[in-house]
Order: structure tokens, then C-alpha cells, then sequence
């Protein structure tokens, strides 16, 4: 039975610190509906009762980015792999905001100082809703893999804008995503 809830307590604040993987979506007005996988170590924090953030690091596209400058909409998902059975949503108005710009230099002290920081995706939460996660399989985390990082440490910093000019600028459906854009 799904059960709203009126703020991030200690309790899901305990889940979501738990769980070694969560999905965001978002979509732009048209095209296609982005869904992510996140998890990385200190990638993730609770700013509130009703505000979380994370940290998006390089990838190879950059989609919540471009749909959260054309809807702000975005969904973030924690399944519990192991332990009781919960899934939680959390719905809300996403702004991304990207590395050098005006904001991210305070939010970013709530984050671990990996390499490859391309944005933060600030939350303002207006619907949190657990449910059963009586489908979801059981499994047994292995580990966090450090490819991602390793990666951007051996781009560096302006191998890593180099990147961003060439592969992040455009979504996968060519909304633009103002990873490039002037500082």
C-alpha cells in the first residue's frame, strides 16, 4: 500500500543513506523520457525535510540537464535491494545547476571532491510516497566501481570541457543542455 508522507524524516533519510543505487527521470515536453542510474559514494544529500541534491558527474550524455531547462519536473527512485521491502519516490521541481556557475560552490561542500563534477541537480520535493517493493529482487552489493573517476582523472580538467563541448552540449534528442555554455 503506497503511503505519502509529509517530509524526508530520520527514518527515509536512514533508507535513502542505505541504498547503494537510485534512478532519476525526467523528460522534456517532448522526445524521449530519461532514466538514470546514480549510486557513486557522496554523490547524494538530504538538504531538508523536503530538499535533496545530487552531484552529476561527466557521463556520456546529459540529458536531465537539458529536460530540467525546458520542465523542471523530475522523479528520484530508492529500491531497496536488500532488507525490508521499500521503494521510495520522490517527486519534485529540479534546476541543474552547472560547475563555475553562481550556486554550485556552496552546494558542492555537501558533496565528495570527485573529478568530472559537471552539475548539481538542486530539488525542491513536493510529493514523497513509499511503497511495497515486494517485486523488487534481493541482491548483494559488490562494491563501487572507480571507471567513472579514473576516467576523468585522466582527461583532466580541460580534457573534461573538451568532452562536455563535444559530447554534453546536446541532448540525445539535440535539446541543448548548458554545460558549454559562457561563464
Amino acid at each position: 500500500m503506497a503511503k505519502r508522507h509529509e517530509e524526508i524524516d530520520d527514518r527515509l533519510r536512514a533508507f535513502i543513506a542505505q541504498q547503494p543505487i537510485f534512478f532519476i527521470a525526467t523528460a522534456g515536453p517532448k522526445g524521449r523520457v530519461n532514466l538514470s542510474p546514480k549510486g557513486l559514494d557522496g554523490t547524494l544529500a538530504v538538504l531538508g525535510p523536503r530538499r535533496v541534491a545530487f552531484l552529476n558527474l561527466t557521463g556520456s550524455g546529459n540529458e536531465t540537464a537539458a529536460h530540467l531547462r525546458l520542465d523542471d519536473r523530475i522523479t528520484l527512485m530508492f529500491c531497496a535491494f536488500s532488507g525490508p521491502p521499500t521503494i521510495l519516490r520522490l517527486y519534485g521541481a529540479g534546476r541543474s545547476i552547472g560547475a563555475g556557475r553562481p550556486g554550485f560552490g556552496e552546494l558542492a561542500k555537501h558533496f565528495s571532491d570527485l573529478p568530472g563534477r559537471r552539475q548539481i541537480v538542486d530539488v525542491a520535493v513536493n510529493e514523497i510516497i513509499t511503497s511495497c517493493g515486494y517485486g523488487v529482487p534481493l541482491m548483494d552489493f559488490a562494491g563501487q566501481r572507480d571507471t567513472l573517476a579514473k576516467w576523468a582523472e585522466k582527461k583532466g580538467d580541460d580534457g573534461i570541457r573538451a568532452y562536455w563541448r563535444e559530447k554534453n552540449a546536446l541532448s540525445f534528442d539535440g535539446l541543448p543542455t548548458g554545460v558549454v555554455e559562457e561563464d
